[in-house]
């Protein structure tokens, strides 16, 4: 792991007591309740599902509190701090996760059936790497639904912190296509936080 991966995880480490409840009082959590809901193709069941940099595991219990328990649910993050608080969030609502400390990249589940990412390329090296390696998560067919930061005042405040890239919705439209996606849907949360600083996608593996 890079020494900048390193200092990243051990900040996350320091955050994540807080982190969950930050999310749900800025309205994270919510808005992803109403991506996850938006109309986006046959309502998935019993599937495999991984979260990718899943911090406390916010839009992975939203996964659940939409569409159920899945067969299985992964969640991988570096930081085991965000790890032991998503298992905890999950356990709550009678699922089991299976834990796996990893960047994305570095360790290779079997395919699944959903990918979940909410604010992980904008802090990878290179975007398309990233989403490419998203892919490689999926099935042919599998589903990626990815939020993403886009260019606002409240974001440059957010990147004093976290250093993070934002995407202009072109330009992260082009990346997931040439990562291997048919984009299947663009989503505009509605209101608070999530309206000035994110963007949802929801998008399916190419053959």
């Amino acid at each position: 792991m890079e020494e900048t991966s390193i200092n990243a995880t051990k900040r996350y480490d320091v955050a994540a007591p807080h982190w969950g409840d930050k999310m749900r009082s800025l309205g994270y959590y919510d808005g992803y309740l109403g991506f996850l809901s938006a109309p986006q193709g046959p309502r998935a069941t019993n599937k495999q599902v991984i979260d990718v940099g899943s911090g406390t595991g916010s839009f992975a219990e939203a996964w659940v509190a939409v569409n159920g328990a899945p067969r299985e649910l992964m969640l991988l993050e570096p930081s085991p701090a965000m790890l032991e608080r998503g298992r905890a969030a999950l356990s709550r609502r009678g699922v089991d996760p299976i834990l796996v400390q990893s960047l994305l990249g570095e360790t290779e589940p079997d395919p699944s059936d959903v990918v979940l990412a909410a604010h992980v390329i904008e802090h990878c090296p290179d975007p398309l790497i990233a989403l490419r390696q998203m892919r490689d998560l999926l099935r042919p067919g599998g589903a990626l639904y990815l939020v993403v930061s886009k260019p606002h005042w409240c974001n440059a405040i957010i990147w004093l912190q976290w250093r993070h890239r934002t995407f202009s919705e072109g330009e992260i439209l082009t990346l997931i296509e040439k990562a291997g996606f048919d984009i299947e849907n663009v989503y505009a949360f509605p209101s608070g936080p999530p309206s000035r600083t994110s963007r949802g996608i929801a998008a399916t593996r190419r053959d």
